[in-house]
């Protein structure tokens, strides 16, 4: 007969990801977190935990930019530019989870293939790319990986201007229904009132 285990199961990667997500999304935690404590004033802003038409889509943009140009330690850097930018903090670090452990080889291979492409259709473009120290002192990871490198690159340049216009059109259509529904609810009230009025007055 098998003696139960004593070790706690293993867990998931999607359970890492959401005790990840939880964590780096909650004010306290975020203020408790002694490697955050030095940066903590920057980011515990009671304005950047409010979910405004503005901040939001900032957000998005800041966590998809995060996300592409360091796919590792990510929140680290959304974290840092959230009060530069003035973008959501919890939307800004949940969006930086774009690149995971579960879909990063996806984005490897799409930024590789990414790369590759433009360095065929413009190859004096992608010499000079692959050849410019300045692109955050990547010098020796160009030269590794230059194709796959260039493809995040171009990832964190087209993807946050989408993903915040994309958000504040988002934003705008959901408040447009609120207030339709807000609407509504109010003529509703009206003519019930109106009815309940002549109600009464036919009871006079």
């Amino acid at each position: 007969m098998s003696q139960p285990s004593d070790s706690l199961p293993k867990p998931s990667a999607r359970s890492a990801i959401w005790g990840y997500l939880r964590r780096y999304t909650d004010r306290e935690s975020l203020a408790e977190s002694r490697i955050l404590k030095p940066i903590a004033h920057r980011f515990l802003s009671p304005e950047l935990w409010r979910f405004t038409r503005r901040n939001v889509p900032r957000g998005v943009a800041l966590g998809l930019f995060a996300g592409f140009v360091i796919p590792f330690g990510q929140i680290f850097l959304a974290l840092v530019l959230a009060f530069t930018v003035r973008a959501n903090v919890p939307i800004a670090s949940a969006v930086t989870l774009v690149t995971n452990p579960l879909t990063l080889p996806f984005w490897l291979w799409a930024a590789n293939r990414v790369g590759h492409k433009v360095l065929t259709i413009a190859p004096d473009t992608g010499d000079v790319l692959l050849r410019n120290d300045s692109l955050l002192s990547f010098a020796g990871l160009f030269e590794a990986a230059g194709a796959t490198v260039l493809g995040f690159m171009l990832f964190a340049a087209l993807f946050p201007p989408v993903g915040y216009f994309i958000t504040k059109w988002v934003w705008r259509i959901a408040m447009g229904r609120r207030r339709r529904r807000r609407l509504v609810r109010g003529q509703v009230a009206r003519q019930k009132a109106a009815l309940d009025a002549m109600g009464e007055d036919e009871g006079l």
